[in-house]
């Protein structure tokens, strides 16, 4: 089953849940500030994007700017900070079986349902 990382209050986020909504397939939506991925799960989702922990984090938030920009990070240690502060999780991210897509413009949703 499809399934969207989302955060209602973001529009990008809001635009790629009504992509799904209008395509007509079944969707499982995943309000990840509430149920935070596991670490496992998270490492999983990078590796379905094929991505670096760095390039899933929101660079632009309070949070990052604050206590990690400028920090030499590994990737153990970005990804234990995205699980401690899920808000630093880029959004949306939409898996569909064994791809995942990062919804950034919303138009590339379309790619994997």
């Amino acid at each position: 089953m499809i399934q969207i990382f989302h955060n209602n209050r973001c529009r990008k986020s809001r635009e790629g849940l009504e992509i799904l909504e209008k395509s007509g397939k079944d969707f499982e939506v995943i309000k990840y500030l509430e149920a935070v991925p596991s670490e496992n799960d998270l490492k999983n989702i990078l590796k379905l994007l094929n991505i670096k922990p760095i390039e899933l984090v929101r660079k632009n938030e309070t949070i990052w700017k604050e206590n990690f920009k400028g920090k030499d990070l590994s990737d153990d240690e970005i990804v234990s900070a995205l699980i401690k502060n899920p808000k630093l999780i880029e959004r949306p991210i939409v898996i569909n079986g064994n791809k995942a897509i990062i919804g950034r413009p919303s138009e590339r949703i379309l790619d994997i349902i």
